[in-house]
């Protein structure tokens, strides 16, 4: 491909921003990395995805706080990369009941210093995490962006609504286009230590009880990275437009007529209940799994479910792993990675 000029990845330490920024290397890209390397999860994990960043040519790489205005403002002179997709984010639904303002430091103050960025080096396209936290409390599947999200249920979930409302008024102000991406449940090799995979995987394998919350009666959108990198991939080679078939007297929130600005989901497009997800990891690990069943935490829904209708026509995304396929590949990453 041409040659356009670096694209940030913050986060790219992180679980979807290495497989982001792995899939923007392998296609002849440059990438400047932002991660603080924080210790939210084992640190060891992050600075094993970074080592293999780090021996590949096209990588640099920034240990820079996201809330650092000066050091932003700084990285942006220094680099001046017009294309960004952040990922970069205190991540988490449950932690975000013990640390709010942890939360908004990261999420908020750190969206802002991004925002600053691309107003600054008048961005070609900037592609930032949302979340499905954010249909919040509607309980009408499967969840579409032409839903609002005036509900949420969690800090975390209202800081990724905060963000796309600020990207919306910087596309507006400032001229540069912005996608939001709402990521469903994403799992796979290298995947985050917080989310349940990772923790059944572990317990199962070190013959400890695994806790299931909302008895096992939950279900979930579960979608595999390659199908979320091919998103956000595709989402940055397409930037978002003002929309001509926007109306103000019924306005559409997932799309803008006064800014180039959009949100899409990113999800499997099918939910799948609980105990069928975790009857595939014990058939990929050969172990049967001793159940705690537990209720419902504060701040978790009981289903999700992501309509993709809008995604494939605007980006031709086709999500396609399936999860015994995408829960095999895990647990081999996993046996490989730890040497059990």
């Amino acid at each position: 491909m041409t040659a356009r000029g670096p694209v940030l990845v913050t986060g790219s330490a992180g679980f979807i921003g290495f497989h982001v920024a792995n899939r923007l290397l392998a296609r002849g890209e440059t990438v400047i990395g932002l991660d603080n390397l924080n210790n939210y999860y084992d640190p060891a994990l992050k600075q094993a995805r970074l080592e293999r960043l780090l021996t590949q040519p096209g990588y640099r790489h920034h240990t820079l706080d996201l809330a650092d205005r000066p050091g932003m403002a700084a990285l942006f002179a220094l680099e001046a990369p017009r294309r960004i997709v952040h990922l970069g984010a205190q991540a988490g639904v449950r932690y975000s009941l013990e640390a709010p303002e942890t939360y908004v430091d990261s999420n908020v103050v750190g969206f802002l210093t991004v925002l600053e960025g691309a107003r600054a080096v008048k961005a070609e396209h900037l592609v930032f995490a949302s979340t499905s936290s954010a249909f919040g409390a509607n309980g009408a599947l499967p969840f579409s962006v032409k839903q609002g999200v005036a509900h949420p249920l969690t800090v975390y979930a209202a800081t990724k609504i905060a963000n796309e409302a600020m990207a919306h008024s910087y596309s507006h102000l400032f001229g540069f286009p912005s996608t939001g991406l709402r990521f469903f449940t994403v799992y796979g090799p290298w995947g985050r230590p917080d989310m349940a995979l990772f923790k059944f995987t572990k317990a199962i394998l070190e013959g400890r009880p695994i806790d299931v919350y909302g008895h096992g009666e939950m279900e979930r959108d579960f979608t595999f990275i390659d199908d979320i990198v091919d998103g956000v991939v595709a989402a940055l080679d397409h930037p978002a437009a003002v929309d001509p078939e926007w109306k103000a007297e019924r306005p559409d929130p997932s799309t803008s007529g006064v800014a180039p600005w959009r949100v899409l989901n990113l999800g499997a497009g099918r939910r799948e209940p609980l105990m069928r997800y975790i009857q595939v990891l014990e058939d990929a690990l050969g172990r049967k799994a001793e159940l705690n069943l537990m209720p419902v935490q504060d701040g978790d829904v009981t289903r999700t479910e992501a309509d993709v209708s809008e995604t494939r026509e605007a980006l031709g995304y086709a999500p396609s792993t399936a999860i015994d396929v995408g829960v095999k590949r895990f647990v081999d990453w996993y046996r490989d990675f730890y040497r059990v």
